[in-house]
């Protein structure tokens, strides 16, 4: 067995292999670059190295060499399907945990690895691909346009009609050619609302392949799964034993070694299956087959890589209970799945579950990698019971700082479809539509923040002062006064209206969580904090409820009209952000003059042009001074390899445009102003 393993990625998948490693007593190398020094897989790994790139491949073996590493665990994604790097591993005398490079170039290309493993006898979807066939001749329909050498659902095209195919064809080979390198394309019959399943593979160096049983994938997202469980609710002993035996052959067919995954797409009435890939690493949801096999995926690689054989047949494969993973992304299910970014404030992951992550208080995500932060992994003996054992732990995961896609997935993790166990790949796109994504700030949760500004003094740790006038609870003679705060959520402006003291005996009036209306004109004079009676806004705020917050750190205690709710809390200057039940809020000490206040100003109708997410400025296609309409492209920004195109959202003149071609955005930073 190796003594030093040098890991060429990083993230979850990092930290993963990490905790193997520090198992099995091998010694663990990370790689890093500038902006990934304080990342947490850095601090896991027994050593790390600097790198200017994660894709750098002379750099990376360097980096092993150095460490005196004898082998290079790739994870997946960047160089862990990369044959060159492969070739350079085994050039410079270091072991590469994963396929021969020979396996990977034949696997890689869709269009050899179809004909290779029909070759083998294994069913595959009727299709054409170049440069053999003319696929503008192809006249069945509805069909799917591939990459041939793409992965990850880019540059898909769906097909309704031969009317749509050129045009198909060119978006579908722009794409391809602009990620990887390569146009070639191939077309398939497509099969409608299908199941994704696959098949977890593996084999060693004397002959043995066998296979730990299927992944049901099914629920995705324009081509990116989502949830992903094992076993499939779909799959019977039978058929899990054909798919079984065509993956083994498949895998058999490129002289496959190592864990590797063969993708079959599988008609939902009729039960036929047909090859679709086979990915030549280890896959993101390995987890789930971990749980239910009982075997650590990452060190049956390293046996393997190491020359060990198999100490298992395919007849001593038992699958115990249900395991079901959810992906948690920085992204913004109500702003159209947008990838966010920031700072994490606060981390609470739940520790009765599987939980696979990258985060750490303090971790800074960015636009430079893929958005996904964590998974969380249930297992149970039933899959109802797994199914519920998720959602509680979900519920029990709040990410502060960062927005991310929990709530959705919780939603999801409950659709009657899901539970059922009724899925295909176009299920997660027809219920988006009845799923809560934007639902407006809970009043409890403008409670919780109320509260700790009222008493932010207090809850500091500042000295209680002599000085009754130094007393925030609002006392005069007769009845005390109330304080309105201002907050501001992604929907609006709330008015809270505080007396007493938050941390033993306080009143509320909330606007019952719907955000207020931009303030008239009148208002802008006054100032926010100021004494005032509660209603002088008219319709501002309900009756009074008593209410007191304890808060412990990062936990804050609420005690709401009798009901106690106990939520995670972080303060980030004027924003307070609240998380509880999966969910997160960032709520904005509003001050009156603030970009909003204006008549006319809510809805982006004050002409400023903010991004819809953290990222690099591709292009400004207009210029100060320019005469623009509405809607019409300003400034294309992108983000973890999704461009956003902002438009100009009134007709009018381009009076600022403060950014330039390359330069990096903070979500919601001004990238013009528009003058109607």
């Amino acid at each position: 067995m190796f003594s030093t393993v040098l890991i060429a990625n990083r993230g979850e998948i990092a930290v993963r292999i990490i905790r193997t490693l520090r198992t099995m007593g091998v010694t663990s190398v990370a790689v890093y670059t500038e902006a990934d020094a304080g990342a947490l897989h850095v601090r896991e790994a027994d050593q790390a190295l600097q790198v200017p790139k994660y894709l750098d491949m002379g750099a990376i073996v360097a980096a092993a060499r150095a460490s005196g590493a004898q082998a290079v665990h790739p994870g997946y994604g960047f160089l862990a399907e990369n044959a060159q790097f492969a070739r350079l591993c085994a050039k410079e005398g270091l072991v590469f945990i994963g396929p021969p490079a020979e396996a990977i170039e034949a696997m890689g290309d869709k269009i050899r690895a179809k004909a290779t493993v029909a070759a083998a006898g294994v069913p595959v979807v009727p299709g054409g691909a170049e440069p053999a066939d003319d696929l503008r001749a192809w006249n069945v329909f509805p069909a799917l346009i591939k990459p041939s050498a793409g992965g990850g659902g880019k540059g898909m095209v769906l097909v309704r009609a031969a009317a749509e195919l050129p045009e198909a064809l060119e978006s579908a080979r722009r794409t391809a050619v602009n990620a990887f390198g390569d146009g070639t394309l191939l077309i398939e019959r497509f099969i409608e609302n299908p199941r994704h399943i696959e098949i977890q593979v593996l084999a060693d160096t004397h002959g043995a392949v066998v296979h730990l049983g299927e992944r049901e994938c099914s629920l995705q997202r324009r081509h990116q799964k989502i949830i992903e469980e094992a076993p499939s609710p779909f799959v019977t002993p039978e058929t899990r034993a054909a798919m079984g035996a065509a993956a083994v052959e498949a895998a058999r067919s490129v002289g496959y070694t190592g864990a590797g995954t063969v993708e079959f797409i599988v008609d939902g009435t009729t039960g036929d299956y047909h090859f679709m890939e086979m990915n030549t690493r280890l896959q993101v949801e390995h987890p789930v087959t971990e749980l239910v096999t009982d075997v650590d995926l990452v060190e049956l690689q390293l046996r393997v890589a190491a020359g060990e054989p198999l100490t298992f047949t395919q007849d001593e494969v038992r699958l115990r209970g249900h395991a079901v993973e959810a992906r948690v992304y920085a992204e913004d299910p109500a702003r159209g799945f947008l990838p966010t970014g920031g700072r994490v404030l606060a981390l609470q992951e739940p520790s009765d579950v599987r939980v696979d992550s990258s985060l750490a208080a303090g971790t800074v995500v960015g636009s430079d990698f893929d958005p996904m932060l964590s998974k969380v992994v249930a297992w149970a003996p039933t899959r109802a019971e797994a199914l519920r054992a998720l959602d509680r732990a979900l519920g029990r995961t709040t990410v502060l700082g960062v927005t991310t896609n929990i709530p959705f997935l919780r939603a999801l993790v409950t659709r009657p479809e899901v539970v059922a166990g009724e899925l295909d790949t176009g299920l997660v796109e027809r219920v988006l539509p009845g799923l809560e994504l934007s639902a407006a700030t809970p009043a409890d949760v403008l409670a919780v923040a109320a509260l700790i500004f009222h008493g932010a003094p207090v809850f500091h740790g500042a000295p209680a002062g002599r000085d009754p006038w130094d007393v925030a609870d609002g006392w005069r003679v007769g009845e005390r006064a109330w304080t309105t705060l201002r907050l501001e959520s992604r929907e609006g402006v709330h008015e809270v209206a505080v007396r007493g003291l938050p941390a033993t005996a306080a009143e509320l009036r909330l606007p019952g969580g719907a955000a207020d209306e931009p303030p008239a004109e009148r208002e802008a004079v006054q100032n926010e904090g100021v004494q005032k009676e509660a209603g002088q806004k008219e319709g501002a705020c309900a009756e009074a409820v008593p209410a007191k917050v304890r808060v412990v750190g990062e936990r804050a205690v609420l005690t709401l009209g009798g009901r106690v709710t106990s939520y995670t809390f972080a303060r980030d200057g004027e924003t307070v952000w609240v998380g509880r039940d999966g969910g997160a809020w960032a709520l904005t000490r509003h001050r009156i003059g603030d970009p909003g206040d204006r008549p006319g100003a809510a809805g982006g109708g004050d002409g400023v042009v903010r991004s819809p997410m953290p990222g690099t400025v591709l292009l400004v296609k207009a210029a100060v001074g320019d005469q623009v309409t509405k809607d019409q492209p300003l400034v294309v920004v992108e983000a973890m390899k999704m461009e956003h195109t902002v438009t100009a959202p009134v007709d009018g003149v381009v009076r600022e445009l403060p950014v330039r071609a390359g330069q990096s955005v903070d979500m919601d930073a001004v990238l013009a102003v528009v003058e109607a």
